[in-house]
């Protein structure tokens, strides 16, 4: 059950957004999680600050997940999230900050797992 949020600084087209949210699923493996399950939620044109400036390309990504996935493999998607990030929109590595939130508590469908 994990979730990715990406708050992104630029404006995206639809199949930037498409083409993030297809990778994401991908990388998601590396948590040893599948697409199946995987919510994705992506905000364009976001103001984020880091050291007091304004970003003109920057990145916060948000990854919860039901369980722990362990710090190699979160040290895994950190990489391929920041390479996706660089290729696909030219955002620097240093401009992309991501945070991980393991729980062992998560709701679905009326209940918790």
């Amino acid at each position: 059950m994990p979730f990715i949020d990406s708050k992104i600084t630029l404006p995206l087209t639809n199949d930037q957004k498409e083409s993030l949210k297809t990778k994401l699923g991908e990388y998601i493996t590396s948590l040893h999680k599948s697409e199946t399950w995987l919510m994705v939620g992506i905000e364009d044109n976001y103001d984020l600050w880091l050291a007091g400036k304004k970003l003109e390309k920057g990145a916060y990504v948000n990854v919860s997940l039901f369980g722990d996935a362990g710090s190699s493999a979160y040290e895994n998607l950190t990489s391929q999230i920041c390479s996706l990030f660089e290729n696909e929109l030219s955002i620097p590595s240093d401009k992309v900050y991501i945070s991980y939130h393991p729980t062992n508590d998560w709701g679905w469908n009326g209940r918790n797992l």
